[in-house]
C-alpha cells in the first residue's frame, strides 16, 4: 500500500498546484484571446485608414503584418509573465537577445530576404505591372512580399526572385516612363545618295501610329560596311515589350517599302575574292587544247 499511497500524494499536490496556478493560466488565455482580438480589429481599421490614406496595397500589407506580429508578442510575454511570476522582462530581454543571435545565424538568408522586402515596399523602386530586368531574367512584376518578388517572363514563365537579389544587384525598370528608345540598322549600297536615303527613311517614319511624333526621330550614317552605307534609325515607341516588337515590325516594313518605291538598293552581302596566281577557267584550258592540237 505504500507505493499507492507516495503516487497518490503525488497527484493530490500535483492537483493542488494546477488549481493554484489555475488563475493564471485563465489569465494567460484570456489576454491571449485579447491578443487575437486586438490583432482582428486592428487589421480592419488599419485596411480602412491605409485606404483612405491612398497607401499601396503591398506597402499597406507589410504594416499591417508587422502591427499583427508586434500585437502577438506582446500578448505572449504578458502571458509568460502570468503563467511564470519569476520570469521578469529582463530575464526575457536576455533570453530574446541570445536566442536571436542562434536563430540570426540558422535563418540568415530567410531574414536577410525579410529586411530587403520591406526595404523594397517602403522605397517601392518598382510597382505591380511593371517589366522589370534583374540578372539576365525579364518579365512583368506580378506579386511582391516580405520574402520574394513574383514576375511573370513573356513567354508565360513564373520566376521567383528572393528580395535580397533584387536588392543587390542593379535592376532595370523598362516600364518607369511610357516611351523607349528603340534603334534599327538599315544599310544602303555603296552607289546611292547617302542625303536622299536619310531623306526617304524619315518620311517613311512620319506619321506612323507605332512610332512617337512627339520625340524626334534621328536617323544618321552610322559608319561603311562590307557591303553598304550603315544608317542608325532611332525612334521612341511604348515601352512595354509588345509595344516594342509591334514597333519595330511596322518601322522596317515602312523603310523597306519606301526604298524600294525610291529605287534604292539594301544589298546583299558582296564578297570580293582576290588570288595571288590568275586563275584558268574551265572554257580557257579547253580552248588551250584546242590550240595545242591546231599546232600539232
Amino acid at each position: 500500500m505504500e507505493p499507492l499511497t507516495i503516487i497518490l500524494n503525488s497527484l493530490h499536490n500535483l492537483g493542488r498546484l494546477i488549481l493554484a496556478h489555475l488563475p493564471h493560466v485563465i489569465s494567460a488565455v484570456v489576454i491571449l484571446v485579447a491578443a487575437w482580438g486586438i490583432t482582428r480589429i486592428l487589421e480592419k481599421v488599419l485596411s480602412r485608414i491605409f485606404s483612405r490614406l491612398g497607401i499601396r496595397e503591398s506597402l499597406s500589407e507589410l504594416l499591417r503584418k508587422l502591427v499583427y506580429i508586434g500585437v502577438w508578442i506582446v500578448g505572449i510575454l504578458i502571458a509568460a509573465m502570468i503563467i511564470f511570476p519569476s520570469l521578469t522582462p529582463g530575464k526575457i530581454l536576455t533570453g530574446l537577445g541570445l536566442g536571436s543571435i542562434a536563430i540570426g545565424f540558422a535563418f540568415k538568408d530567410i531574414f536577410e530576404n525579410f529586411l530587403a522586402g520591406i526595404l523594397i515596399l517602403l522605397r517601392e523602386p518598382f510597382q505591380l505591372g511593371d517589366v522589370i530586368e534583374c540578372a539576365e531574367l525579364e518579365g512583368f512584376v506580378e506579386e511582391i512580399t516580405i520574402r520574394d518578388t513574383h514576375i511573370r517572363q513573356t513567354d508565360g514563365q513564373r520566376v521567383v526572385l528572393p528580395n535580397s537579389m533584387l536588392f543587390k544587384n542593379p535592376v532595370t525598370v523598362r516600364t518607369d516612363r511610357d516611351l523607349r528608345r528603340v534603334t534599327i540598322i538599315c544599310g544602303i549600297a555603296y552607289g546611292e545618295d547617302v542625303d536622299r536615303a536619310r531623306q526617304v527613311i524619315q518620311e517613311a517614319l512620319d506619321g506612323l501610329e507605332s512610332v512617337s511624333q512627339d520625340k524626334a526621330i534621328q536617323i544618321f550614317a552610322q559608319g561603311f560596311g562590307s557591303s553598304s552605307i550603315d544608317f542608325e534609325v532611332t525612334w521612341w515607341t511604348g515601352s512595354l515589350p509588345l509595344d516594342i516588337r509591334k514597333s519595330k515590325d511596322k518601322v522596317v516594313a515602312a523603310v523597306k517599302r519606301a526604298l524600294d518605291q525610291a529605287e534604292i538598293e539594301i544589298p546583299f552581302p558582296y564578297r570580293t575574292l582576290t588570288f595571288k596566281e590568275p586563275l584558268q577557267t574551265v572554257m580557257t584550258r579547253h580552248e588551250k587544247n584546242r590550240r595545242d592540237s591546231q599546232d600539232t
